[in-house]
């Protein structure tokens, strides 16, 4: 049985620091952790990659193409179209080839894979699965992680755009989930106070205090408060 965990959440959340942590934390441990870099656009990253799906295709290739001339976000899509198309390739990279046998695995090969910062690509289009799909074929047991800047949930409307985007990826790829609050260093020590708030909110008196002072807050009361209810029910 192979481990593999699946980095997903908005851009500049992350992901690529929390691959080279957990990389590094594995080195320490004496355990290895390898890190595939799905991103079609990763400019920079320090950890050293198993597969890099940039020598399969690369953001600018969509972009460039006269036929295609794709702008960044379809250009996403179409790669990570385009690497399910030739999974073949990844297969490669993963397991040694198409035809070989996947015998003799280690127990514990254990794979992180840096996603595209492209959330749509995870809360509602169907590549994000279709990838774990590929994955369990090849004998991976695999979780999503969702990193979220924490200077995101500092205050109640951000803590409901942060979760309800937390929800669709859990919804939409049907995996083990685990949310990665990141970047706690950087807030001020006012914020952190803010942020343990959240960290174990009651939704309820949370819906309230966004419904109280505002008449935009009082005109969408009931939705509001429909939303504090769908995220209590997740809890």
């Amino acid at each position: 049985m192979r481990f593999a965990q699946i980095i997903v959440g908005p851009a500049g959340s992350g992901k690529s620091t929390y691959c080279s942590f957990m990389q590094q934390h594995a080195m320490d441990a004496k355990r290895n952790i390898q890190v595939v870099n799905l991103d079609p656009a990763a400019e920079h990253f320090t950890y050293s990659p198993l597969a890099d799906i940039r020598e399969l295709i690369h953001l600018d290739d969509a972009m460039e193409d006269e036929e295609l001339q794709y702008g960044p976000n379809g250009g996403l899509i179409f790669c990570l179209e385009f690497l399910i198309e030739n999974q073949d390739w990844l297969k490669a990279q993963l397991c040694g080839g198409e035809d070989e046998l996947m015998v003799g695995e280690p127990d514990d090969d254990y794979i992180l894979f840096d996603m595209p910062g492209q959330i749509e690509l995870f809360t509602h289009l169907k590549m994000g699965k279709q990838l774990v799909q590929l994955l369990e074929s090849w004998n991976f047991r695999t979780c999503v992680v969702f990193c979220l800047d924490s200077q995101f949930m500092v205050d109640g409307a951000k803590f409901i755009s942060g979760t309800m985007a937390a929800l669709s990826v859990m919804a939409n790829m049907e995996q083990a989930h685990v949310n990665v609050l990141t970047k706690v260093d950087l807030l001020s020590s006012e914020a952190r106070k803010q942020l343990e708030m959240y960290l174990e909110p009651d939704a309820h008196n949370l819906m309230g205090e966004l419904t109280i002072g505002s008449s935009f807050g009082e005109k969408y009361r009931k939705l509001t408060e429909a939303i504090g209810s769908l995220i209590e029910d997740f809890r």
